[in-house]
């Protein structure tokens, strides 16, 4: 699928998709919000999300080998912006879409570093879709499932899908791969605003 057409299926309307409900297993008191899960980081240590609580996220499927790859560098970009003030930019390496993110988390780890100077944290590779999906992703694709997200479950269809999520780790947008990080920073100021 050509990434225009991926980026305009992956889009969000604001007032399109409210949380459904699904059969994920995660922390009990946490169902509704991504604080209730938890990935392995790049170097094998578990993380749990819940360690974000009262942060401002930006959870984006990254990848390498990709055309919207020098995103990382507007990622690291607002990430470090807007750090101090309660927000994080969180990456999720994928190789489902063109295999585009085939290396190793040790290689994947030191081309984001070596060639975009990426800070924030970054996940072991996943799977976004598909019968192994990371269970956090499942949870992402209900919250919002994109304007066509009836047609194909929500499916996430490429690298750079960005999910923002409030303080209180609601999933509040979910914006195309082809939204430039920058173009953000709008949402996540008045995200920032919202004292909980």
């Amino acid at each position: 699928m050509p990434r225009l057409a991926a980026s305009f299926l992956d889009a969000g309307w604001a007032d399109m998709a409210s949380a459904l409900k699904g059969d994920i297993r995660v922390t009990q008191e946490l169902k509704e919000t991504v604080y209730g899960f938890s990935a392995p980081l790049l170097d094998g240590r578990s993380l749990s999300l819940s360690d974000f609580a009262g942060r401002v996220l930006l959870i984006v499927n990254t990848a390498s080998k990709c055309g919207f790859t020098p995103q990382l560098a507007g990622l690291e970009e607002i990430h470090k912006a807007f750090k101090d003030r309660g927000f994080s930019v969180l990456g999720f390496p994928c190789n489902q879409f063109g295999a585009q993110e085939p290396g190793t988390e040790a290689e994947i780890g030191a081309f984001c570093e070596r060639n975009y100077g990426v800070s924030f944290p970054l996940f072991a590779k996943i799977d976004v879709n598909g019968p192994h999906a990371q269970p956090l992703y499942l949870f992402l694709k209900r919250s919002k499932p994109g304007i066509f997200g009836f047609l194909g479950a929500g499916s996430i269809k490429w690298n750079f899908t960005k999910f923002l999520i409030d303080r209180d780790g609601y999933v509040v947008q979910r914006y195309a791969p082809s939204t430039k990080p920058k173009s953000l920073t709008g949402a996540i100021e008045g995200l920032l605003e919202r004292r909980v």
